[in-house]
């Protein structure tokens, strides 16, 4: 008989149940992890509304985990039971066009545990099974709260590669979420002024405390592109970062880039949204745009390295911890108490844990 668990099931858009399901059970190339935490990320709500794969239900979703190695299979090199791990959640082919040529989250039948299919259940479990290969060792420097934030600092770092921010470059962070880890990105790179955008004044004091220079309340001054002007002598940011994932934001990305800068993309839209921008800046303002939509391979490795050396510390970010049998009502709260910013959900607590940061 198959040993059970407690996970959380989307099982239909607005309807999750705390169900009994069997344990994973692994093949030589897996490993089994005993979720220690698990945090919840803004694509968690949208495929509990249905709002993102809903043909992909019933799923247990959940892809910022943490925990340590309960099983190895035999091909597992190098691991062994008791290890502090995280993993790399992406998993591709590795042979069609895109993998072959490096871009293995552009690949043909890219999944992403815990997101895209019900044959890759998630991290609001009490197990979860993984391919050995996407492990990574957490080291004890790192503590167990700052090891649950490894997979957002892996998009970070993907997002601040790809916009590649030069010393001295100004930056323009729109949004103070996971906006706050991409202002740190900056900093590390020498990025001067770092301006960050948002409508939470929590958030905002965050954001200065971390890594801004400036910050905009745009409840407050609501032109947002003429303070950005201001602020950077009236010639534009070189590097704008969208974070917040809303049309009228991303114009404004581009109307506060200045002429040769670049716009990185990393808020995620609606499928249907649509935006109005000019051609025109593109040919003679020669602005440029590219987009990241996650970490993948040694991002992890190079997140925990940051981790560890205090390049970057997330803990101000996490609000509370919250029992696995709590994790729709925190889904619930974080749309509505705008002082949350990072929730962590755990299967070994029974009580709620906040955190006064």
């Amino acid at each position: 008989m198959s040993k059970m668990m407690k996970a959380q099931v989307v099982e239909a858009p607005y309807k999750m149940t705390l169900k009994e399901v069997p344990v994973p059970e692994i093949t030589d190339d897996e490993v089994l992890i005993k979720i220690k935490y698990c945090g919840i990320c803004g694509s968690d709500w949208s495929i509990f509304t249905g709002k993102y794969v809903p043909e992909k239900l019933p799923l247990i979703t959940g892809h910022e985990f943490f925990g340590t190695v309960a099983e190895a299979g035999k091909n597992a090199k190098g691991i062994h039971i008791g290890d502090r791990v995280s993993a790399d959640i992406v998993i591709n082919c590795g042979t069609c066009y895109y993998c072959r040529h490096g871009d293995g989250l552009l690949c043909e039948s890219f999944e992403q545990i815990g997101i895209s299919t019900k044959d890759l259940p998630g991290g609001f479990a009490e197990y979860i099974k993984v391919p050995w290969k996407n492990v990574y060792h957490v080291p004890d420097e790192v503590d167990d709260y700052k090891a649950a934030f490894v997979e957002p600092l892996t998009t970070a770092i993907q997002a601040s590669r790809n916009m590649d921010c030069n010393i001295a470059g100004s930056v323009v962070i729109i949004g103070s979420g996971l906006g706050i880890i991409h202002g740190c990105l900056a900093k590390l790179r020498g990025a001067a002024p770092i301006i960050v955008i948002d409508g939470n004044k929590d958030r905002l004091k965050m954001a200065k405390e971390m890594c801004a220079d400036y910050i905009i309340d745009f409840t407050e001054t609501p032109d947002t592109v003429a303070e950005v002007k201001r602020l950077t002598g009236g010639i534009g940011a070189d590097y704008v970062l969208e974070a917040v994932g809303n049309p009228r934001t991303y114009e404004q990305a581009f109307q506060m880039v200045r002429r040769g800068g670049k716009v990185e993309s990393f808020g995620i839209c609606k499928e249907t949204d649509q935006m109005s921008i000019s051609p025109y800046q593109f040919v003679l303002h020669e602005k440029r745009v590219s987009g990241s939509c996650a970490g993948i391979g040694n991002d992890w490795g190079d997140a925990i390295k940051l981790l560890q050396y205090n390049r970057i510390d997330p803990t101000p970010l996490i609000s509370m911890i919250v029992p696995l049998e709590e994790l729709e009502s925190a889904l619930k709260e974080i749309q509505e108490n705008k002082k949350l910013v990072k929730v962590l959900v755990s299967p070994e607590i029974k009580e709620r844990i906040i955190l006064e940061n």
